[in-house]
């Protein structure tokens, strides 16, 4: 699955992990039921959001129905969300699905250069885009305007180039993005709602694709790949500003917006939107780079040292750095608790040092011994590997909301 909200149980606590199973699954299902088995490949992270407003904001919106045995959970049956706006968010995470995959056969990325993948794809595509237009149509949405904005992407990609506005190549999926969001109000009946959600899903596209182009900036350059930060020579200060005010507008909107229950909906769009950047910029390598007015230090190049910085340091415990390590925190100037499970625990030793320091078999066994009994595998995003010192991506990335997994419950932050 794909996406740039990747909640861990640990941090939907209060049944809100259950809920965000269950609207999961709902979504899985949805696909499966209108579209077949194989459009279940579509089922991504960011889709389920739609599932999710559609029921926070009328009860009506918020049935579910009795699934049956899944590997995903154990095993086990459970009550997953059901109604119009699972099948609203199944539309349009196969809009997305069939958006990809053509993207891909455009620019020949990997095995869709092969002349028999490439038929075979762009058939499933075709077939998706298809779909997926017959599917919102049944439920009212302008299925055709969002397909329209869809394709004006690549228009815009190729028009862009050095000195071009990245706005102006994330305006498409802002688009694409702000109108699923509106019509979840319309579904809900609440259409004053329309307005505030169209703002928030417009700021969440432009999210989501700024994130997307920072995570693949190294493989696109490497390949000779498009890429829009490269493409218009934006700096990652400038794409770390704007997803800092996208998530700062995101919040602003929702408080404009009228919720039956919210909290999964904050806990998504507030509070793991938030994450998302922090957890891209740092794997990207740029752990320390934020917005100051929003409570994020500037971005300081590796190795970069200020007045006051050792004695900030000492203040927030971070110089645990022992002979043979400068103790620095990975480039960010001081010890960073964006590799922490929660930013309010002690989980932040062994600290970050620039270079990576490595460690010998000994060691770095003894480090990771601690890094398991504190559950920084699964809650420290990112960590530094025990043996390396290089920033590794948490385990709950692979293991994120699986209920047969407790992995984060013994984590120290409780």
């Amino acid at each position: 699955m794909f996406g740039i909200l990747r909640p861990c149980r640990h941090t939907l606590p209060d049944g809100l992990a259950e809920e965000w199973m269950s609207h999961m699954c709902g979504l899985c299902l949805a696909l499966r039921d209108d579209h077949g088995q194989a459009s279940r490949v579509a089922t991504n992270y960011d889709g389920l959001v739609v599932s999710v407003l559609a029921a926070a904001q009328a009860e009506e919106c918020a049935g579910t129905r009795t699934a049956g045995r899944c590997p995903l959970r154990g095993m086990r049956g459970a009550e997953v969300a059901d109604g119009v706006g699972a099948r609203l968010s199944a539309a349009v995470s196969l809009m997305l699905a069939s958006a990809k995959i053509t993207d891909h056969i455009e620019d020949g990325d990997g095995f869709y250069a092969r002349r028999g993948v490439r038929a075979f794809a762009g058939r499933v595509a075709r077939r998706w885009r298809r779909e997926a237009q017959e599917s919102g149509a049944r439920l009212g949405f302008d299925s055709a305007g969002l397909l329209a904005v869809v394709d004006r992407q690549r228009e815009v990609e190729l028009a862009a180039g050095p000195g071009t506005d990245v706005l102006t190549v994330t305006r498409p999926a802002e688009e694409a993005t702000g109108e699923a969001f509106a019509h979840t109000a319309v579904l809900a009946g609440r259409p004053e709602n329309a307005g505030p959600l169209r703002e928030a899903g417009r700021l969440f596209g432009r999210i989501a694709h700024l994130l997307d182009a920072v995570e693949d900036r190294e493989d696109d350059e490497a390949k000779g790949a498009w890429n829009p930060i490269t493409a218009t020579g934006t700096g990652v200060g400038r794409a770390r500003q704007l997803c800092d005010d996208a998530v700062l507008g995101v919040r602003l909107a929702l408080d404009e917006a009228t919720f039956a229950d919210d909290r999964l909906v904050r806990a998504l769009l507030v509070r793991e939107l938030r994450r998302a950047v922090d957890r891209t910029f740092a794997h990207a390598g740029y752990p320390g780079q934020g917005h100051p007015a929003h409570g994020h230090p500037p971005y300081e190049p590796p190795g970069h040292r200020h007045p006051g910085h050792q004695r900030r340091r000492r203040e927030r415990g971070g110089d645990r750095s022992s002979a043979g390590g400068d103790g620095g925190d990975h480039g960010s100037g001081g010890s960073s608790d964006k590799g922490r499970c929660c930013g309010s625990c002690s989980c932040d030793t062994p600290a970050w040092s620039h270079p990576p320091r490595k460690r010998g078999v000994l060691a770095g066994c003894g480090v990771a011994l601690f890094m398991c009994c504190t559950c920084q595998f699964c809650c420290r995003d990112p960590h530094p590997g025990p043996w390396s010192g290089q920033p590794r991506h948490s385990w709950c990335d692979a293991c994120e909301l699986c209920n047969c997994c407790n992995c984060c419950d013994c984590c120290c932050c409780d």
